[in-house]
């Protein structure tokens, strides 16, 4: 039987968060900022700064990074009323042993960003230091072990580190950007410089959306120890309008002013190459240890353990070995993979909150629930589906026609059962 303290050493992987263990916006505020300063956001915005005319670019960046913060935000607030994560209200969602499908597309892609970033680190510091290349290998299995240690401790570690690395990257990016604004001629010479490439306002919004909609998705991690709905939202709006927005932003200004996305390529141009590698560091850091985090948590739920230090570990390992495999080459088909299939389970998670449940789970040790939730698994394919197939913006499309078709459905079969009572009832 497991005792109350070895679930708050473990960050209450099957259970909810209790208020006694709830945090300040302040904390929660720190951890995701950390999360959301993310180095391959630069490039999504790198990507959108080359694409439009300067004030275009902020408008773009403005929707994109709003939506971001309102999907976070909305799931925020029902995880901080409930003190669950994505993954347990998956189960009320999807089922039982349906809720494992959100469980293996959640707890991939953030191996896969574990993956990822583990490998962007090695190479990159092999680049900039001259380093031999077969030391490319050897430091992608010294990272991908080393970067999991605060998410082995857990929520504090997380917040420990975040305290020392968020005010740092902050200084770090506003010399930066003060040196390309003033490279770039000032802001009237940033207003000057003319597009040079094409792209169409839905795809730059849907790119900014997707980039960190997993990320998003699964922000209820945190958000579950907010002490309350409003803490909640306050923290995920800072980290994924602002925090992301301003990542977002770095990459436009280094595309504009230097034709690089990338804030370590863009320091070692500005002469600061050593500031260079201790922000790619403290930038990949941040948010791999809340990535490893997410999926031993999605991980615990699936595998219905407790043991989320020992999942922790396991999932550093297998995003050490992808990444060794060539994780760092796969990112744009990974991203399009994101940005469809992962915003729909938010959707459905949330008209399962405020339309089936009106607000209030019940207690998961007080109910039984169906193995699959065959509603929430309908809504999901159809939202899934719709964002796939949509010529607009995928994450949003998949959001909206995932919420709406469930309530539609739940509503529909409702009234079906009621009609049928009331047949047999006269009968």
């Amino acid at each position: 039987m497991t005792t109350k303290a070895t679930s708050k050493e473990q960050d209450y992987p099957l259970s909810p968060v209790p208020m006694t263990e709830r945090k300040s916006v302040w904390s929660m505020g720190l951890v995701l900022l950390g999360f959301t300063f993310f180095t391959a956001t630069m490039w999504a915005g790198g990507s959108i700064g080359v694409a439009f005319d300067f004030t275009t670019m902020l408008m773009v960046l403005a929707i994109g990074n709003l939506l971001l913060g309102v999907y976070a935000a909305v799931l925020g607030y029902i995880a901080a009323k409930t003190g669950l994560n994505t993954a347990l209200m998956s189960r009320f969602t999807f089922g039982e042993v349906g809720s494992k499908l959100s469980d293996f597309i959640l707890g991939f892609t953030q191996i896969g960003w574990y993956a990822w970033g583990t490998a962007t680190m090695a190479i990159l510091l092999v680049k900039l230091t001259g380093m031999p290349e077969s030391l490319t290998t050897p430091l992608m299995v010294v990272f991908g072990f080393g970067f999991c240690v605060t998410a082995f401790i857990g929520y504090k570690g997380l917040e420990w580190l975040s305290r020392v690395a968020v005010p740092a990257m902050i200084i770090l990016v506003a010399v930066s950007m003060t040196i390309a604004t003033a490279d770039g001629g000032g802001f009237s010479g940033l207003l000057a410089i003319a597009p040079t490439d094409e792209m169409t306002m839905a795809a730059a919004i849907t790119l900014v959306f997707g980039t960190f909609v997993s990320g998003g998705t699964q922000a209820t991690n945190w958000t579950r120890f907010a002490k309350s709905g409003k803490t909640a939202v306050i923290a995920t709006l800072l980290a994924f309008f602002l925090g992301n927005g301003l990542m977002t932003l770095i990459g436009a200004f280094g595309a504009l002013v230097y034709q690089q996305a990338d804030i370590v390529d863009i320091m070692v141009a500005q002469g600061l190459a050593t500031l260079g590698i201790l922000m790619l560091f403290l930038n990949l850091w941040t948010t791999q240890d809340n990535t490893v985090y997410n999926f031993a948590v999605a991980g615990c739920n699936m595998l219905r353990t407790r043991r989320r230090k020992t999942v922790t570990v396991g999932g550093a390992a297998i995003g050490t070995v992808l990444a060794v495999l060539g994780m760092y080459e796969w990112l744009i088909p990974f991203l399009i993979l994101l940005g469809t299939f992962i915003p729909p389970i938010g959707g459905v998670i949330m008209a399962s909150y405020f339309v089936g449940y009106k607000r209030s789970y019940p207690a998961l040790s007080d109910v039984t629930l169906p193995a699959f939730n065959i509603t929430g698994l309908a809504a999901y394919v159809i939202g899934s589906t719709a964002a796939y197939t949509s010529p607009w913006i995928a994450p949003i499309v998949g959001v909206v026609v995932a919420a709406l078709s469930y309530s539609v459905i739940l509503i529909a079969s409702q009234a079906v059962r009621e009609r049928r009572t009331q047949v047999t009832g006269a009968i």
